[in-house]
């Protein structure tokens, strides 16, 4: 069902798409109120796609007016559960039915791979969305044993108007992991796409209202991080934000919730992850294939990313070949070639920050093993660097982009040391034949993923989200995430035969 189409099928697709270019409030599409748009750009191209609508605080003001009057006259929250999932599992087959569509606009805005974007993007997006409405009516209140004199009761109420702000590096997917649980709990939304994909964010609120998710509910509102990001944290009457993208970023989002009126605010943030692999790793070739996904995988503009391959000393020279083997089968060129697997940077500005890891290779003489080359000045190939100490800024910042550094360790308390040498916590793999130093190793790394001989983010199941300066406030996937949401009110009913007694009186 999600096999992808050939170039040709998806070069015709992308000639006859057509671009949504303005806000989406109270469910119709309007333009910013000031009248600006602001460009929208291929990055494997450099053409221009669209004119987008480019919003301000004024917009914001008026989309979250709408969203609290959706959510005060209850026109989504005090549907029953059976009757939001309906509609739910309605926007998810819609999804469905204009996957291809999905695909090449995800491709053509962020420069991912249409193959990536047709094979997990857009199927894991569904997947995402029918999992939490299936959810909504499995979930249960709670009754208290407190004794025969009192009725304690803890529900769960959703929180109100949430915003909800994307990064670029999965636009479809992270759009899915903050509205799945948050329609699903009944609540009011307003969606900050980020400025450089903000066009499948845009065709998914249109398909969600087609689907019947009522108008004022779901709001996009788009632009850049101090005219809507900014606008969204500060105000009074958004009760929640959650946010995913860079440390610095959400850091702001804490001092907006302290500077306004205390908004719950969740963050998923950077990662500098680890893959450890201990000298008792069964297969070796498992293990390089492993790595190779997990460095290169969105071209490592991916906050999960393995960016770190701490390996033991005595197979490092084995596991680096076998490596290179590997990343033969990444081809990098046209992200609408669905042979390719590395397409192009999302932006010129951050192709120069990730290409500045490559001057610090030639700067710290360390050893280049496989890849560092440019091509058309936005694509960068997978590369391999050797010899990289904790000192290294590779070995330290998060890179985003397809750059794997590497680190030998001697035994497995140096290991841990380096693992855990960052101040993220996100996630780690481990490389081991011993369920000992594998249950070890996942205890003592302080990560919110760990993962034992793969590369991967678990499925919707299961929470996702960090340690240390990774994450803030809870987790996004799974039943957790539906807590984001909600708020839980105790409810405490007195039937004490003293006020049985009274109210007869």
């Amino acid at each position: 069902m999600h096999e992808p189409l050939t170039a040709a099928e998806y070069r015709a697709i992308a000639a006859g798409v057509a671009f949504p270019t303005n806000a989406f409030i109270d469910g119709t599409f309007v333009p910013a109120k000031s009248g600006k748009t602001f460009k929208t750009t291929n990055p494997a191209t450099g053409e221009v796609l669209a004119e987008i609508a480019a919003c301000d605080a004024s917009d914001v003001d008026f989309a979250v007016a709408k969203a609290k009057e959706a959510f005060n006259d209850g026109r989504w929250r005090n549907q029953t559960p059976s009757e939001r999932k309906a509609v739910l599992l309605k926007l998810a087959k819609l999804l469905e039915e204009n996957r291809h569509e999905l695909a090449v606009l995800e491709s053509l805005d962020s420069g991912k791979p249409v193959r990536e974007c047709q094979t997990v993007d857009v199927p894991d997006t569904i997947h995402t969305i029918r999992w939490h409405a299936e959810l909504i009516d499995k979930l249960y209140d709670n009754t208290n044993a407190v004794g025969p004199n009192a009725l304690a009761m803890v529900v769960r109420e959703p929180i109100g108007v949430v915003g909800c702000v994307l990064p670029w590096n999965f636009p479809l997917l992270m759009l899915a992991w903050k509205i799945g649980p948050a329609l699903a709990a009944g609540c009011s939304v307003i969606v900050k796409p980020a400025a450089e994909t903000t066009l499948t964010t845009l065709r998914v609120a249109e398909l969600a209202h087609e689907a019947g998710v009522p108008s004022g509910v779901l709001n996009i509102v788009t632009g850049g991080g101090k005219e809507v990001g900014e606008p969204i944290g500060l105000h009074n009457d958004v009760d929640m934000v959650a946010f995913t993208g860079s440390t610095p970023t959400g850091r702001k989002f804490l001092r907006y919730a302290a500077d306004s009126n205390l908004k719950k605010v969740v963050l998923e943030c950077g990662g500098k992850n680890p893959a450890v692999v201990l000298d008792d790793a069964e297969d070796l070739d498992l293990v390089a294939e492993q790595v190779v996904n997990g460095a290169f995988w969105n071209m490592g503009e991916n906050c999960s990313a393995t960016s770190r391959l701490i390996v033991h000393a005595s197979i490092k020279d084995d596991l680096l070949e076998r490596i290179g083997a590997y990343m033969r089968e990444w081809r990098t060129g046209d992200p609408l070639d669905p042979e390719n697997r590395i397409g192009a940077l999302v932006s010129k500005n951050h192709f120069d920050k990730v290409n500045s890891f490559l001057d610090d290779v030639k700067t710290e003489k360390l050893s280049l093993v496989h890849g560092g080359e440019t091509h058309q000045g936005i694509f960068i190939e997978p590369t391999v660097v050797d010899g990289v100490t904790p000192k290294s800024r590779l070995f330290q910042e998060e890179i985003f982009g397809p750059i794997l550094s590497v680190t030998t360790f001697e035994s497995l308390a140096e290991a841990i040391t380096l693992a855990n040498d960052t101040n993220y916590g996100l996630t780690a793999s481990i490389y081991t034949g011993s369920l000992r130093n594998a249950i070890r190793l996942s205890r003592d790394i302080r990560a919110g993923l760990v993962t034992v001989n793969c590369f991967g983010e678990g499925d919707a199941s299961t929470p996702f989200g960090g340690y240390k300066e990774s994450g803030f406030g809870g987790r996004d996937k799974s039943i957790f995430a539906h807590d984001n949401y909600c708020e839980l009110k105790t409810i405490w009913i007195d039937i004490s035969e003293r006020s049985i007694d009274e109210t007869i009186r």
